[in-house]
């Protein structure tokens, strides 16, 4: 899984850099699944959040979230994209699972 962290306008400093790693902790459960994982963060009036996800089957999440402050903008991205990331794996792991069915159904005929 390809990891990829931009600021725009302003520097990101070790300290969040370190809380958006631990915050992308939380996926490590897809990451066989995952072949791009791309952050922006944005600083303009307020924080923004964005986050791009590729899947090896060809699917692409993105999220954004907007708070006054970086790490609440951070947490309510990484909620999103988790409960995203959640749902796609379980859209995969139903095709796998009819496909799997048809093919022995198709066998047994």
């Amino acid at each position: 899984m390809n990891t990829e962290i931009k600021a725009v306008h302003f520097t990101l400093r070790d300290d969040a850099r370190e809380y958006l790693d631990r915050k992308i902790a939380r996926i490590h459960n897809a990451e066989n699944m995952i072949i791009d994982l791309l952050f922006t963060l944005t600083k303009e009036k307020d924080f923004s959040a964005e986050a791009t996800v590729n899947f090896r089957w060809g699917v692409s999440i993105h999220v954004k979230e907007h708070d006054f402050e970086l790490t609440p903008a951070i947490d309510k991205m990484m909620d999103k994209l988790d409960a995203k990331i959640t749902k796609e794996k379980e859209k995969a792991k139903d095709i796998a699972k009819r496909e799997t069915a048809s093919e022995k159904r198709k066998g047994s005929e």
